[in-house]
């Protein structure tokens, strides 16, 4: 049997209406919550990176235009490339993180594999750092870089507070350092273990662990480390040059009395852009690891602004990591910092001097692939760590009431 369907007034359907109509705002509220909305990156860091790579693309061209435009060419596509890298990570690293290739003990496989296989590639100028890619030479040392501060800061953020009562809780981030800094060191470069070294310790102190646990790792590496640097030919030869670079002029002093000559005949102002003499095949390397002297060259004291701007990008970047909200963010922003930071310094040192040479290059600066991309990945990852908890203002808090947060 049918029954009828009861009749509904207007009344009542206007009243249905006006009570549903909350639930479909409801529902488009929470579907704009889920809307990706892109971060608010930090402007200071960020115009420190760009005026950098556009100093770095003048002196470029400056130093290797005499031999071809290739160089600056060249140049320029791994700045559009590194440019492009920081702005995807300055948005997307935080969420990367999710994604499980992306968890930082399978980036150190990756890590791990690439310099196994570089072992076997093909040796260039004596030492196998670089995977010829055909139009593109990979060099892995400078992905571990990365991926060795990105797992040292998560497996500390997992055993945060921990570290100064157990030292047992040291050994497994060791031995992954130290497989790393193994590889590469295996490669016939000291430089690159040297300062992912001095980063890892630094990292692990700022997390709480006492210098004192090192004591014994230090005293069981000091014979590798004296073999390395006092027993190996060429290494040998440069720490005596570096001591004395003109007793050695000739041989293995050349390079440093080149720079000297570089760095000292620019004077107070400078020879002017393109005005070096010692880049014309006097001074090697002059567009890559010695890209400096030839700045002191033509531009004189005005490099000072450039030491000045990674003091400033060392400074803002350490600010950051104080006031970040997880240890994980915070030691991820110290650690990159310090890295691009500590190269620059120890690369402008060894130009002037100051340390035996090595072939570091200048972040942003030098003449390379691998190392212009990675130090721009750098900087888009601390600008997503730094922006993803808004520190910002936490950073504008922090300085304006140091006196009040340390009562």
């Amino acid at each position: 049997m049918a029954y009828p369907l009861p009749k509904i007034s207007k009344r009542t359907t206007n009243t249905l209406v006006r009570r549903t109509a909350p639930l479909r705002r409801t529902k488009t509220t929470k579907s704009s919550m889920g809307e990706w909305k892109p971060l608010r990156l930090d402007g200071p860091i960020a115009f420190i990176a760009l005026a950098f790579v556009l100093l770095g693309l003048i002196f470029t061209y400056s130093s290797s235009a005499f031999e071809s435009t290739s160089y600056f060419q060249r140049q320029l596509l791994f700045d559009m490339v590194g440019l492009g890298v920081a702005i995807f990570l300055s948005q997307t690293f935080d969420r990367l993180l999710k994604i499980k290739l992306f968890k930082p003990i399978y980036l150190m496989y990756i890590t791990w594999g690439l310099l196994v296989i570089v072992l076997f590639s093909r040796e260039q100028a004596n030492v196998h750092r670089w995977i010829d890619l055909g139009v593109f030479k990979l060099q892995p040392s400078e992905i571990a870089k990365v991926t060795l501060v990105i797992y040292t800061a998560h497996y500390l953020d997992e055993f945060s507070g921990r570290l100064a009562k157990n030292w047992k809780l040291l050994i497994k981030p060791g031995l992954v350092a130290g497989t790393t800094l193994a590889l590469i060191l295996a490669e016939k470069d000291i430089g690159t273990p040297t300062l992912m070294g001095g980063v890892w310790l630094f990292m692990m102190l700022v997390a709480g662990a006492r210098l004192k646990h090192f004591a014994l790792p230090a005293i069981c590496m000091s014979p590798l480390v004296i073999h390395q640097f006092f027993f190996v030919g060429y290494r040998r030869e440069r720490i005596f040059s570096f001591l004395n670079p003109f007793a050695t002029e000739g041989s293995s002093g050349y390079q440093l009395v080149q720079s000297f000559l570089a760095v000292g005949s620019g004077g107070w102002f400078g020879k002017g852009l393109g005005n070096s003499e010692l880049k014309m095949q006097y001074l090697p390397a002059a567009h890559t690891d010695f890209i400096f002297s030839i700045m002191c060259e033509e531009v004189g004291m005005f490099v000072v602004f450039i030491i000045g701007g990674f003091c400033w990008l060392l400074i803002r970047g350490v600010g950051f990591a104080k006031v970040a909200k997880t240890h994980f963010r915070g030691l991820v922003i110290f650690g990159l910092t310090l890295t691009i930071c500590c190269q620059a310094f120890f690369n402008m040192a060894m130009a002037i001097g100051l340390l035996p040479t090595k072939g570091i290059a200048l972040p942003f600066f030098s003449y390379g692939g691998s190392s212009v991309i990675m130090t721009l990945a750098m900087i888009g990852i601390i600008l997503n760590m730094a922006a993803i908890d808004n520190t910002q203002n936490n950073l504008r808090e922090d300085i304006t009431n140091y006196k009040n947060r340390n009562k």
